[in-house]
């Protein structure tokens, strides 16, 4: 057990060192001169020479990236161009909204859509699992910004139940904390509930059909205790699975969502940053954000051996 998660650890080292290898390309990746794109097009070509000389443009690539990846280490993600702060700092300021509306989308969205999975396999062929593909269908189909401005529209403008816009941090309490994130949080849980709702049904149908399954049906076991003591732990693993993928739906869709409700979080970061083509603040909350990904990643891994022990060897 202890020599598998080592053994996990340490592959996530080269893939983190790619990560840090792309993020620090996409200075070099994007298109035009960099030094040329903020100096904007009244600069003089001496602007334009001094902030390439500022940026290290002039440098050769492998000597930047070094000295780059050597201050990542040390937890140094370099200085905003525009606002001139330490990127740490803003990413600082920004991290509660984006972290508390990923968590309470997960926890939203999974204990909704498994069982929705479950009942969905369970009455196979009937109008509540037509419903649920229906769902499941709707949910990859329509925009995440389509469905926060409906929501937004009945919910708050009309209805006035919850904030339109805006965040409240969480030190303000609870309850004020979860109004403004109601609407966000089931915005970007759609799509997410959607594919873990199919893949659990998918994956609870096959499993249904096996001999085991059949026998404890013939002992007399309660049909919920043979769904989800039963059938369900046989079928984690791929639902475990998808919902660690999904944490990339959930990275991507808070910068939509975000832009939405005005939350101040690390997607709204992340667009102002791009529209101002502020390079160490894009630098800086994507690798954040591959981190993050390959971090959970980690963790399904981890909890694989939990569900199924011969994952172990």
């Amino acid at each position: 057990m202890l020599s598998f998660i080592v053994r996990r650890i340490i592959t996530t080292i080269p893939v983190m060192a790619f990560v840090a290898l792309f993020v620090f390309s996409l200075l070099y990746i994007a298109p035009g001169d960099p030094a040329a794109v903020i100096a904007g097009d009244q600069a003089s070509p001496a602007d334009v020479e001094r902030i390439r000389a500022s940026l290290g443009l002039d440098r050769p690539y492998l000597v930047r990236f070094a000295e780059w990846f050597f201050r990542v280490l040390q937890g140094d993600l370099g200085t905003s161009i525009f606002t001139s702060l330490p990127v740490t700092q803003l990413i600082a300021q920004r991290i509660e909204p984006t972290v508390s509306l990923m968590v309470l989308t997960l926890i939203f969205a999974v204990t909704i859509a498994v069982p929705l999975g479950v009942v969905a396999a369970w009455k196979a062929g009937t109008w509540i699992d037509r419903s649920v593909v229906a769902f499941a269908v709707f949910g990859f189909s329509v925009p995440v910004f389509v469905i926060g401005y409906l929501l937004a529209y009945m919910f708050a403008l009309k209805l006035d139940w919850v904030p339109v816009q805006g965040y409240t941090p969480l030190s303000q309490g609870i309850w004020p904390w979860f109004k403004n994130l109601i609407l966000p949080s089931i915005t970007l849980g759609t799509v997410y509930i959607a594919l873990i709702a199919r893949i659990t049904r998918a994956t609870m149908l096959d499993v249904l059909q096996q001999d085991y399954i059949r026998t404890a049906r013939s002992k007399g076991l309660a049909q919920d205790s043979i769904l989800f003591l039963h059938a369900l732990k046989n079928a984690a693993v791929p639902i475990i699975t998808i919902i660690g993928i999904g944490v990339a739906l959930l990275i991507g869709g808070a910068v939509v969502t975000e832009s939405v409700f005005a939350i101040p979080g690390l997607g709204r970061l992340t667009l102002d940053a791009i529209l101002r083509r502020d390079y160490p603040v894009i630098q800086g909350v994507v690798l954040i954000f591959s981190f993050v990904y390959v971090l959970v990643n980690l963790v399904i891994d981890l909890i694989y051996t939990l569900v199924d022990p011969r994952i172990r060897y």
